[in-house]
């Protein structure tokens, strides 16, 4: 078996899509459904079970032989969520005891960190998992917060005597854009939130620069397509000899204003943009510009090259948003 916890949302969605196509038949998915359809990321999908979170610890003690590894990509990810209590609870307490439950059973964990753990990038984008080198990061919300305090708890217990997984890998998502993100509202990436607009024939609407060494539009982000990121993931599984905290990336940083005349290409259309004021809640710990750092993946030999942004951007409108069916 493998675990996939958030499996019905994004990134575990189309983790268990790409595990599936491998032959994969034992995916156990770990998530809340809730009243929306976010059931329709998982559809296509066979599954072997599903478990709701207040479960999962009992789940896991019940069928702990079957279960090969643990892909833990569950979290609360808005940036806005105020409830720390809450944040602190999903991402850190739940991700300590998952740890310590593959340690225990030497089962493989694989986690989802994020690129919100590097604050507002003065301290570089460097994936060096070290706790000297994590020490010097400051996130700037509470759920980069979360995130990197359980990076920094793994740092600690992988360098001290005592149970570990047999591999475990952290994984710094940066920008990830592509299909079964529908469900997250304001939280979906700026490609989706573009789309209805540039469909429509609207002007779509970016946040106006309030710094003067960034034009309107001209804020960066590493935006890396969902498809490469996954590639990425599958690779850590691929070689079970490799452990440690790495970016999920492209390595090169692209305009707001480069995505967006993307979406509006993708569908024949000129682009068109309103730039609006950042709200005054957001502005000081706005981030201008996200680049990962791929030297530490590319070096231990993943040589596959990332799909740039307008080629990823056409194939997410034209297969997906724009399709009858925009599930995958």
């Amino acid at each position: 078996m493998i675990v996939i916890t958030g499996g019905a949302g994004f990134l575990g969605s189309n983790l268990a899509a790409a595990l599936e196509a491998r032959g994969e038949s034992e995916l156990v998915i770990c998530d809340r459904l809730g009243s929306d359809d976010k059931w329709r990321n998982l559809a296509k999908r066979e599954i072997a079970a599903f478990v709701r979170p207040d479960d999962l610890l009992d789940f896991l003690e019940d069928n702990g032989r079957q279960i090969e590894a643990v892909f833990h990509f569950g979290a609360i990810s808005s940036t806005t969520e105020r409830d720390a209590d809450l944040v602190i609870d999903t991402n850190f307490t739940l991700s300590l005891a998952l740890w310590a439950w593959c340690a225990e059973s030497e089962t493989r964990f694989f986690y989802a960190s994020s690129a919100a753990t590097y604050g507002d990038g003065s301290a570089g984008f460097d994936d060096d998992g070290s706790s000297a080198a994590l020490a010097r990061l400051q996130p700037v919300n509470a759920y980069g917060w979360s995130k990197h305090l359980f990076d920094r708890r793994v740092a600690r217990l992988a360098t001290v005597r005592g149970p570990r997984p047999p591999q475990w890998v952290g994984l710094k998502f940066f920008n990830v854009y592509g299909p079964n993100e529908y469900h997250k509202g304001a939280m979906k990436s700026v490609a989706a939130q573009i789309f209805p607009r540039a469909q429509a024939g609207e002007p779509c609407r970016l946040f106006r620069s309030h710094r003067p060494d960034f034009p309107d539009g001209g804020q960066k982000r590493d935006f890396v397509y969902v498809r490469d990121a996954i590639e990425m993931v599958l690779w850590f599984y691929d070689h079970p000899q490799t452990s440690g905290l790495f970016n999920i990336g492209t390595g090169a940083a692209r305009s707001f204003a480069e995505l967006a005349h993307a979406v509006y290409r993708a569908l024949g259309k000129e682009p068109s943009i309103e730039f609006i004021d950042t709200p005054p809640a957001l502005r000081d710990r706005y981030q201008y510009f996200t680049e990962a750092r791929m030297e530490r993946l590319r070096g231990l030999g993943y040589d596959k090259p990332a799909t740039a942004l307008e080629e990823g951007v056409r194939d997410y409108v034209q297969s997906y948003l724009a399709a009858a069916d925009p599930y995958r």
